[in-house]
């Protein structure tokens, strides 16, 4: 009787070993599934976030743009005789340029500023102390940029002398601004 009992309990052991490692197989089952959804979820939901932080700064860039057409130091202000929006002086521009402090910094957080005539047409000339107003491009940041760019249009304005007179020449352009793609 005593061999009887002795078996018996090793069966019993023997079945609660085995339920014992059924239930380590079942958790380590749902951790793997969960840890997979997890990271299906995160890999789904995280998808877009790139997307999402380019259109950002190009959205960025397209305000940039709209705000340095009005800020003091493009815009045409009342210069004229009258005020203006979305008119850039041409010859602030030209001031800038030469103007370290905004130039070596990176003062509106951009990549590249540029002001390019669009009308009338004409083979691209930057502008410089030397040709100016005989040119077309001016580049107040000068970086190249492998990223995107941002246009505006603005009226850009100047004063000039034509038979001793001085009058106010305004011509279309752009505002480009530029930014290094992340």
């Amino acid at each position: 009787m005593k061999g009887v009992l002795v078996h018996y309990g090793e069966e019993k052991m023997k079945k609660a070993q085995m339920k014992i490692q059924q239930m380590a197989f079942v958790l380590i089952a749902i951790t793997l599934f969960f840890v997979l959804t997890g990271i299906f979820v995160f890999a789904f939901k995280f998808s877009g976030l790139k997307q999402s932080a380019t259109d950002l700064e190009e959205e960025n860039a397209f305000l940039l743009s709209t705000k340095l057409m009005n800020s003091p130091e493009f815009s045409c202000g009342e210069s004229f005789g009258d005020t203006r929006i979305n008119c850039v002086d041409e010859d602030k521009l030209m001031a800038l340029k030469e103007n370290t402090a905004y130039t070596n910094s990176n003062f509106w957080g951009a990549s590249n500023i540029e002001v390019r005539k669009i009308y009338p047409e004409e083979s691209e000339k930057v502008c410089n102390s030397e040709n100016y107003p005989d040119c077309n491009t001016i580049k107040i940041y000068n970086q190249e940029v492998s990223g995107f760019d941002v246009s505006n249009f603005v009226s850009l304005c100047r004063k000039a002398l034509s038979d001793g007179k001085v009058y106010t020449k305004c011509e279309l352009a752009k505002i480009i601004v530029s930014y290094e793609k992340k």
